[in-house]
């Protein structure tokens, strides 16, 4: 769902009536592109392109002019070229599952899908990496690796479905990131096609890379600056132990002390997770994991290593979770158990779905000193809106996401949980924190976007993009707001929600 505030969420939609020019423009791309692709790798019938009109933000849709889906390299760099050469925009598209409108198509534009691009090229145990390419899921990286006893960290909980390119593009997290870090952590290099169609890689075999860190700032740019076409991922032993810590609370703002206090004890858990009680309720109907639905939090904390070490730190987190008043302490006694208890929470978010019609999945991030007080805060903003709220997330990194519950059918309610999802994001920058963890800016965060930084840094993140994409072609419109529209998206608070200057020109 989306957080932009419905007044300034642009029309993206495709009108049944197309128009005559549209039709026209979608047969002579079509027509052009034959020349560089086969005639299957082109979609442009309504039937082919409705599937590709949104990610998995599904408050905004639209429809592209053409979906292309190359076979090699050399195709998406002869596409590339026809694009900057007829100054048509192009959307990169992985599996879909982004929840930030990252992958909304451009209506005058076409959608670049990468879904063809699935194999695993190279594991090397020796040296530690996958060579993948970007249409590879997450979770087939450590499914390959697992017999070399490897694995890839970051770990989603849409891993079984999220591609590899897809995580590059938002610089994806997930369970494991508070120990082991995000995909920005855990990438060595990646292979990128620019709008000019040029091959580039960034990154290399070293443990320092001379000159400018590109393969930072390629990680987590939102598919803006170049399309990714390979990624080498590193790898990591398996640990010899894992062991899971579940400890129940009387209230969620213990349970939120308790994850600092655990952090102030000088112990980084390979994850520490919360779970608030409409999540474990929910969690629990559905993966029956002897979940203590009476909880009103849950702390899942794994600590992994070897087996003195991890001995000592279930030691340690279970006297300071005992120390912040948890009311039931267990340690899952066999890996059986551990993967039942961790698949409770991996599954949160699709058995809330259950608790209501629709849920909005918000995805910011703050300073784990203020969890206690942003949670607060969130209760009583779920009752001044009287929309109920269900929290499952990274407490260990301070990654909210808090699932706002609505029904789409009531006239006003998605606007009312737009606006509490904007109100959640803001109080995160307020405290210090972030906008996004995870799940990256796309169209849903745009407006906060005005919050966080201000015009100078905003100015420079559009030199960076001009410097890349100097037409603007690629990703169009997404993650980084124009100062127009950040004086208009203050104007609608000031103005309390009426536009002052109905003229301005709509982005």
């Amino acid at each position: 769902m989306s957080a932009i505030p419905s007044a300034v969420t642009p029309d993206l939609s495709d009108p049944t009536d197309v128009g005559v020019d549209r039709v026209q423009r979608r047969e002579r791309y079509a027509q052009e592109l034959r020349s560089l692709l086969p005639e299957h790798s082109i979609l442009a019938t309504l039937e082919q392109l409705r599937p590709y009109e949104s990610d998995g933000l599904t408050a905004l849709k639209a429809t592209p002019l053409l979906v292309v889906l190359p076979d090699t390299i050399e195709q998406i760099q002869a596409l590339m070229r026809w694009a900057r050469d007829h100054s048509v925009p192009v959307v990169a598209r992985g599996a879909g599952t982004g929840l930030s409108g990252g992958a909304l198509p451009h209506e005058d534009g076409i959608i670049l899908g990468l879904a063809k691009f699935n194999q695993i090229l190279e594991m090397n145990d020796d040296l530690g990496f996958a060579r993948v390419q970007p249409g590879v899921t997450n979770l087939a990286i450590s499914d390959a690796a697992r017999p070399h006893g490897l694995y890839y960290a970051p770990d989603p909980s849409s891993q079984i479905a999220c591609t590899i390119g897809g995580n590059v593009a938002e610089n994806s997290g997930g369970v494991h990131c508070l120990k082991y870090g995000l995909t920005v952590h855990n990438v060595l290099s990646v292979t990128v096609v620019t709008i000019d169609g040029d091959l580039i890689t960034f990154g290399c075999d070293g443990h320092d890379n001379e000159g400018y860190d590109l393969l930072a700032l390629l990680t987590g740019s939102e598919g803006m600056l170049a399309v990714t076409v390979e990624v080498r991922v590193k790898l990591l032993p398996v640990p010899p132990v894992a062991k899971l810590v579940v400890a129940a609370f009387a209230s969620v703002e213990a349970a939120g002390d308790a994850v600092g206090e655990v952090i102030a004890a000088g112990i980084i858990p390979a994850g520490l997770e919360l779970m608030d009680n409409p999540a474990i309720v929910a969690a629990e109907a559905f993966a029956k994991c002897g979940y203590p639905t009476d909880a009103a939090a849950l702390l899942l904390c794994e600590l992994d290593g070897l087996a003195e070490e991890v001995d000592a730190q279930v030691a340690g987190v279970s006297e300071v979770f005992t120390r912040c008043s948890a009311t039931s302490l267990h340690i899952a006694e066999t890996e059986a158990e551990r993967l039942l208890l961790w698949k409770g929470r991996k599954s949160a978010f699709p058995a809330v779905g259950r608790l209501a019609p629709d849920y909005y999945c918000i995805d910011g991030t703050i300073p784990r000193k203020q969890l206690s007080h942003v949670l607060q805060r969130m209760d009583e903003m779920s009752k001044e809106y009287d929309l109920p709220i269900a929290n499952v997330f990274h407490a260990g990194d301070g990654n909210l996401h808090p699932l706002i519950m609505f029904d789409a059918g009531k006239p006003g309610e998605l606007h009312r949980t737009e606006e509490l999802g904007s109100r959640i994001l803001q109080l995160c920058v307020e405290v210090g924190g972030t906008v996004t963890g995870e799940h990256g800016v796309g169209v849903e965060k745009i407006n906060e976007m005005c919050v966080q930084f201000d015009e100078n840094t905003l100015t420079q993140f559009h030199s960076v993009k001009a410097a890349f994409d100097p037409e603007g072609l690629l990703n169009p419109g997404k993650a980084v707001p124009t100062l127009q529209r950040c004086a208009e998206f203050g104007a609608m608070h000031i103005h309390h929600g009426e536009l002052p200057f109905p003229e301005l020109e709509r982005f």
